[in-house]
């Protein structure tokens, strides 16, 4: 009887262990390898331009947009998000020698894609990236006095940091901050050759809720 019983649990044993083995590797795996976030962004310019002929400098609006993002994870470390989202800035020109002048507006849509690192602790798990943006200008309005402004797109590096907040094993909240390199040439009035180099290395700050999938 002693040998029945021993026998027993050491069959249930060999289950156990041999079940263990066959879920813990499943487990490992199966970490969710996408997740997407909705943000509140705000884009603060840091601008700066040479203005040809007439000198001065730049000044552009601060921004408040929604912005979408896609992450997906290589492994539970290393990660790669490209950011999407689009805003409007008000433009001006400054001390110039004509004064301030009213550059009208202009829309940039800039792509980026960052390689990040993530470093769990828990349901807090902060991250840092670095990737490269490529600015679209588009729908330029001139202002009152302008007739045309032509703002050529432009590529750039972007450095970020950041982390999520686990509420569940789908929903997290996040925290995001972003440095990126923006700098365009712009022609004003192309038939007078007015140009300017403008810089406008935007911190970009976002709050938002991601999802993993």
């Amino acid at each position: 009887m002693k040998k029945a019983v021993f026998g027993v649990f050491l069959l249930l044993g060999i289950v156990q262990l041999t079940a263990q083995e066959d879920v813990q590797p499943q487990d490992k795996n199966t970490f969710k390898k996408w997740q997407v976030r909705a943000r509140v962004i705000s884009i603060i310019p840091n601008e700066s331009a040479s203005i040809e002929a007439i000198g001065g400098d730049v000044s552009i609006s601060t921004a408040y947009v929604p912005e979408l993002d896609f992450t997906y994870f290589f492994t539970e470390n290393w990660a790669a998000e490209l950011i999407l989202g689009t805003a409007n800035h008000d433009v001006e020109a400054i001390n110039t020698a004509g004064g301030t002048i009213d550059l009208g507006d202009v829309w940039l849509l800039p792509p980026t894609l960052t390689f990040q690192y993530h470093y769990p602790i828990g349901d807090f798990k902060p991250y840092v990236g670095a990737g490269v943006n490529y600015t679209i200008f588009y729908g330029a309005y001139e202002g009152p006095i302008l007739d045309n402004i032509d703002y050529d797109n432009s590529f750039g590096f972007a450095f970020q940091a950041g982390f999520d907040y686990a509420l569940n094993d789908t929903w997290f909240l996040n925290l995001d901050m972003k440095k990126i390199f923006i700098q365009t040439d712009a022609t004003v009035n192309p038939n007078a050759a007015l140009g300017a180099d403008i810089d406008i290395n935007p911190l970009v700050i976002g709050f938002g809720i991601g999802m993993k999938f």
